[in-house]
């Protein structure tokens, strides 16, 4: 603080203390400690009452101590004092070397204004001087700048000729002859190299031409192309030229040489048109391995080993291939011949030993990384379209086959029979056959194609046996009603079991490995309802026959002579005598459903009829009349070949025993109601 300051100015101070306080909050703070210090050191040493005779002593002791700490206190604000009288000394110093600096610096900057001024005036003198290093140089070049054009001329008619190689060095030089006068002339660039870089474009184009052409000049002229790739090589690995962006040919003739190899077998290409595309694909076969086995054998020779000829050669040719496949399946008119073959070539052909798959294009081809030629997608789409087709074809084929067979219904011949006498029609093995080869066609494309069309195959039969079923059905309701006259109704029935039959035998071939047997139910009972329905048109016929014999059932002449039953016999006899043409087990079949029918018809008029029993002679002759006729009808049934574990007609025994209980008295028997037994009589499913 400075001393001179008016004591009015000067703040109040507490008693004790020796400096302003709000100026000096430390140094107050510090004293109200000591105090507390103090007063706590004096409370603990006085709280008993002898201790105050030491007082002197305490007293002494402290007044020393405060003595040295003031003493102590003076040297150190001291010390302090004459340390800042030296730095105020040392800072009077400096500000006097810094004025004398000013003032040196002031007089330097006045001398070199006058420098920059008198160096101004030598300034046209240094341009004379550098335009006549100019003018030296050039002169020096002037002879070599002379030649300039015709060498530019005769570098241009190297290229034409096609020495690339010398057309390359022509054009170093004179590029190297431009960077020599640009540095001489300080960056100045003369209208004598105006038209280098348009040479030096032109070698470029001529280099990426004889890439473009590499098929043909490995066969034709090597040396040319090794010429172009070796220009491009040596462009590619120096500096650019000074001002000129860096020339990258051999990336150019990389690009030639895929762009051209697409040119040759794509550019032009005719996609083949509908029923065309096998053809096309098998010279495709034949092209693209030749392709690849000239790349390795005269191509790759040519270049250098990073190029990777062959599997440059590979790649670019399955792309170009994989992208004309997609332009055919943009096509909305391809078949299912087109489809099948572009399934089969894409999926086996192309990726097998006689193409991509060869052992001799070896590792270098690197095939891994190639996409698909078709996309899921697409084999999807040609699946489905495959598929369509052939259904289509094959319910035509099928429908031909049945009307065809639907044909021979009313020919005035008996159906054909084979070696063994059964009736017999080529119609399910043709249904077959097409099925077959269809579902076994498509095993050499893919599992999941022969999957989709067998079944297809599956519905396609299914089909077929309804139009069959609703076939016969016309035809029956045609000839029952008079309109349609059949010759030979009954053996076309019975060649139609026969057709059922060997459907049924064969049908297992259309069994595919790993797909469950229950694919075939459907079919199989759709053959076992058409087995029904026929049994049922063979039998109508048989008991229209028998119905005015059986009219007369029950009746006294039925009771007391086997006539009636004789002509039942006879007729069934004739009527199932061609049943042997029929294959078994289809022929048991038959005879048991013409068994039943007979001895259901028999019981239904037996039932229905009235006939009363005048006695228990009666009923014991009634009785008889039933074992004969069971016994008639068994032997009937026996001889035409039925199986003893299949009659029904010991059903008539049960009914024998029924007559031989104690009967009703007579008048109870002559009012007896009619026994109905239709509801219980039908035939019932197999």
């Amino acid at each position: 603080m400075d001393s001179s300051a008016p004591d009015e100015m000067q703040p109040e101070l507490p008693p004790g203390s020796s400096c302003p306080g709000p100026e000096w909050p430390e140094q107050e703070r510090a004293e109200q400690l000591a105090r507390g210090a103090a007063l706590k050191w004096a409370s603990g040493i006085f709280y008993r009452p002898e201790q105050l005779a030491r007082l002197d002593q305490y007293r002494s002791r402290e007044v020393q101590r405060t003595c040295s700490l003031e003493a102590r206190i003076k040297s150190v604000v001291q010390s302090y004092l004459e340390g800042v009288q030296t730095g105020v000394w040392q800072l009077t110093r400096a500000l006097e070397a810094v004025q004398g600096t000013r003032e040196a610096l002031s007089q330097a900057r006045g001398l070199l204004q006058g420098v920059t001024q008198a160096s101004q005036t030598l300034e046209p003198l240094r341009e004379q001087v550098a335009q006549h290093r100019q003018l030296q140089a050039l002169y020096q070049l002037l002879p070599r700048l002379r030649a300039v054009p015709a060498a530019m001329a005769h570098t241009r008619t190297l290229i034409d000729a096609q020495r690339l190689l010398e057309a390359y060095v022509s054009l170093r030089e004179l590029e190297q002859l431009r960077e020599e006068t640009w540095a001489s002339l300080g960056g100045l660039e003369l209208p004598v190299f105006q038209g280098l870089s348009l040479l030096a474009e032109a070698l470029g184009q001529a280099v990426e031409a004889a890439a473009g052409a590499a098929g043909q000049l490995a066969r034709e002229d090597p040396a040319l192309l090794v010429s172009a790739l070796r220009v491009a090589e040596v462009e590619s690995g120096r500096t650019a030229p000074l001002g000129q962006a860096p020339r990258d040919w051999r990336q150019r003739c990389q690009r030639a040489l895929q762009e051209g190899l697409e040119r040759v077998h794509f550019g032009t290409l005719q996609l083949p048109g509908p029923g065309a595309i096998a053809g096309w694909l098998e010279a495709l076969r034949v092209a693209l391995p030749a392709e690849l086995a000239t790349a390795e054998a005269l191509v790759a020779p040519c270049c250098p080993p990073h190029y990777r000829v062959v599997q440059l050669w590979a790649h670019t040719l399955h792309r170009g291939l994989r992208r004309s496949l997609q332009q055919l399946l943009a096509r909305p008119e391809l078949g299912a011949a087109d489809a099948f073959a572009l399934l089969h070539w894409a999926l086996h052909v192309y990726l097998g030993q006689e193409m991509m798959g060869s052992l001799e294009l070896g590792p270098e081809a690197d095939l891994s990384q190639l996409e698909p030629l078709l996309t899921l997608e697409n084999v999807e789409q040609l699946e489905v379209t495959f598929v369509a087709e052939v259904q289509a074809n094959v319910a035509q084929w099928l429908q031909k086959a049945l009307d065809g067979e639907v044909a021979e219904w009313g020919r005035e011949q008996e159906p054909n029979t084979d070696p063994s006498g059964l009736y017999h029609s080529p119609m399910p093995a043709i249904v077959l056959q097409i099925l077959v080869e269809n579902i076994r066609l498509t095993s050499v494309v893919s599992e999941s194609l022969q999957r989709r069309v067998h079944s297809m195959a599956l519905s396609e039969l299914g089909a077929f046996l309804r139009s069959f079923s609703d076939a016969l059905i016309r035809f029956s309701r045609d000839h029952l009603r008079g309109e349609a006259m059949a010759p030979h109704y009954v053996p076309y029935l019975l060649t139609a079991l026969n057709h059922q039959s060997a459907l049924s035998s064969s049908v297992s071939v259309l069994q595919l490995d790993g797909v469950a047997s229950v694919a075939l139910a459907p079919v199989e009972a759709a053959l076992d309802e058409l087995q029904r329905r026929i049994c049922r048109l063979v039998l109508e016929v048989l008991l229209a026959e028998l119905q005015p014999l059986f009219a007369a059932l029950p009746s006294r002449q039925w009771l007391s002579s086997p006539e009636l039953l004789n002509g039942v016999c006879e007729r069934t006899a004739h009527f199932c005598r061609d049943f042997w043409r029929v294959r078994n087990p289809v022929v048991q079949s038959l005879l048991a459903e013409a068994e039943r029918a007979v001895v259901l018809q028999y019981l239904r008029a037996l039932m229905q009829g009235r006939l009363v029993c005048r006695g228990a002679d009666e009923r014991t002759q009634a009785a008889e009349r039933l074992r004969h006729d069971a016994d008639q009808l068994r032997e009937l049934f026996l001889g035409l070949g039925l199986e003893e574990s299949l009659h029904c007609a010991p059903v008539l025994l049960a009914l024998r025993a029924l007559l031989h209980q104690p009967g009703p008295p007579p008048a109870y028997a002559d009012h007896a109601p009619r026994i109905r037994a239709s509801s219980v009589l039908e035939p019932a499913p197999r």
